[in-house]
């Protein structure tokens, strides 16, 4: 029953990368790639929206990313071959939370940094 269980996941997942790819509406030409740094030193929690799609995409959610540590994703692109993204970013240190965040425009081969430098809203 169990092997019959994970067969089928294993399919599923096989069966869904094609709308990874080419889903709403993208083409997989129509990417950018982007590399996310954490430029200091101590581990954050990355939240990245893929702000080009309607309606926005999470891109990866409370990803933890070790200081100077980066991580490669991609980005749907607009007509002009751009796309838009949206950071949020807490400190990994619950005694002493910071957090960052920013909205950026991005061409393929970016590199966005991210950081959790500033005091945390209510």
């Amino acid at each position: 029953m169990i092997f019959s269980q994970q067969r089928a996941v294993h399919a599923a997942l096989i069966l869904s990368w094609p709308l990874l790819l080419f889903g709403s509406g993208a083409r997989g030409a129509d990417s950018v790639d982007v590399n996310i740094t954490n430029d200091g030193t101590e581990d954050i929690l990355v939240t990245v929206y893929d702000m080009s799609t309607r309606p926005e995409r999470i891109v990866f959610s409370n990803a933890r990313i070790n200081g100077f540590t980066s991580m490669p994703f991609f980005l749907f692109a607009d007509a002009n071959g751009k796309a838009n993204l949206a950071w949020t970013a807490t400190s990994a240190d619950a005694v002493f939370p910071k957090c960052g965040h920013a909205n950026i425009a991005v061409a393929n081969a970016a590199s966005v940094k991210v950081h959790a430098d500033s005091e945390c809203g209510a």
